[in-house]
């Protein structure tokens, strides 16, 4: 399944909208129901508006009725941000992993230990 995630986010990283930074990312979420969803940055001119990939792609599972997630896989040489991360945090498995292409594996444990939960 690792690969096929990876393999979905190069993908999603293709239709990114990214005219200001030229940085295309993409993002591939597996859900626990066994689904992949996909994700890309889009950016916007008043750049706090801009949406990251993994966002994208969690938003795009919620919005079809997911609630957790298994794995997330992202474009190589990218990595979360903050708000990404905590997104993370609220819909992610206890089991959860984080691949990066080009071989990097993250427990969201290990990137966000404090993270806000109710």
């Amino acid at each position: 399944m690792k690969k096929e995630l990876i393999e979905k986010a190069r993908q999603a990283a293709e239709k990114s909208y990214s005219p200001y930074s030229r940085f295309k990312v993409g993002a591939a979420v597996l859900a626990a129901s066994g689904k992949v969803y996909t994700g890309t940055n889009v950016e916007n001119a008043s750049f706090g508006l801009t949406v990251c990939a993994e966002r994208n792609a969690i938003f795009a599972a919620v919005c079809a009725g997911e609630r957790e997630i298994k794995a997330l896989a992202l474009t190589p040489d990218t990595y979360p941000c903050g708000a990404c991360l905590q997104v993370m945090a609220e819909f992610a498995a206890k089991d959860f992993v984080l691949y990066i292409d080009g071989g990097e594996e993250y427990a969201l444990a290990d990137l966000l230990p404090k993270g806000f939960k109710l």
